[in-house]
C-alpha cells in the first residue's frame, strides 16, 4: 500500500493531539508503519520556527503577513524533509495541523487574501493534499477552557480574543462543507473513548477503500 497523509485539525483544546497518538497506537497495533508529525515543528528548522510563532511578545507582535509566511516557511521545509519521502517508504503519516490549519487560521480568524494563503500553500506543498483530514468539531470556548485548565500557559495564538477562535471555527465549518470527501467532521465534546471509536469506523472504511487501489 503506497503511503498516505491523515490529518488532525480543529481548534485549540480540540483533543487532536491525545486522538492522534491513539490512532498510532491502533494502527500499529494492526501492524501498519506510522510516523507521527505535526505543523509548525516537525523539522529541526520547524522547532526554532514554532517558537518564533507560538511565544507571545507584546513588545514585538508579529505581523499578520509575516505570521503567514513563517508558516508557509515551516510547511515547505516538513513537506521536502518529512512528508515526502515518508510517503516515498510508504508510511502512513498522522499530522497535527496542515494546510487546512493556514485556511482557517490566518484566512478566516485574520481575514487575510484567500487567493495568497492557496497560493502559498500551493508553493510549499508541491501540490501535497492530504488523503483524509479529521476535523474534531468542537466549540471554540469548550475548546479553550480545556487549554485553560492545563498546567502549561496559554500560547500567543490560544490568547486571542475569543471572536478570533470563532471565526476560525466557522472557517472549518465551511471548509468541511465544501470538501466532504476528504474532511470527515468527528464531534470532539464527547469522551475520548466514543471519540476514538468514531475515528477508527473512519479509518477503517478508508483502509478498506486503499486496499482496492
Amino acid at each position: 500500500m503506497n503511503g498516505k497523509l491523515i490529518v488532525f485539525e480543529g481548534v485549540e483544546g480540540c483533543g487532536k493531539t491525545t486522538q492522534m497518538q491513539l490512532c498510532c497506537q491502533w494502527l500499529q497495533s494492526a501492524g501498519v508503519s506510522v510516523v507521527m508529525t505535526r505543523e509548525p515543528g516537525g523539522t529541526e528548522l520547524g522547532l526554532h520556527l514554532r517558537r518564533l510563532l507560538l511565544e507571545k511578545s507584546d513588545n514585538k507582535p508579529i505581523a499578520e503577513l509575516t505570521e503567514l509566511l513563517l508558516y508557509a516557511a515551516d510547511r515547505a521545509q516538513h513537506v521536502a524533509q518529512e512528508l515526502k519521502p515518508n510517503l516515498a517508504r510508504g508510511k502512513f503519516i498522522l499530522c497535527d495541523r496542515y494546510t487546512d490549519s493556514t485556511i482557517a487560521y490566518q484566512g478566516y480568524g485574520r481575514g487575510l487574501s484567500m487567493d495568497i494563503i492557496n497560493q502559498l500553500n500551493d508553493i510549499a506543498t508541491g501540490g501535497l493534499e492530504s488523503d483524509l483530514t479529521i476535523w474534531l468539531d468542537v466549540d471554540a470556548e469548550v475548546g479553550l477552557s480545556r487549554k485553560r485548565g492545563e498546567e502549561v500557559g496559554l500560547d500567543r495564538i490560544e490568547q486571542e480574543a475569543i471572536a478570533f477562535h470563532r471565526r476560525v471555527q466557522q472557517g472549518y465549518a465551511e471548509l468541511a462543507a465544501s470538501q466532504p470527501a476528504r474532511i470527515f467532521r468527528v464531534d470532539g465534546s464527547l469522551d475520548k473513548e466514543t471519540v476514538q471509536l468514531t475515528i477508527q469506523e473512519i479509518l477503517r472504511d478508508r483502509l478498506s477503500s486503499w486496499n482496492k487501489i
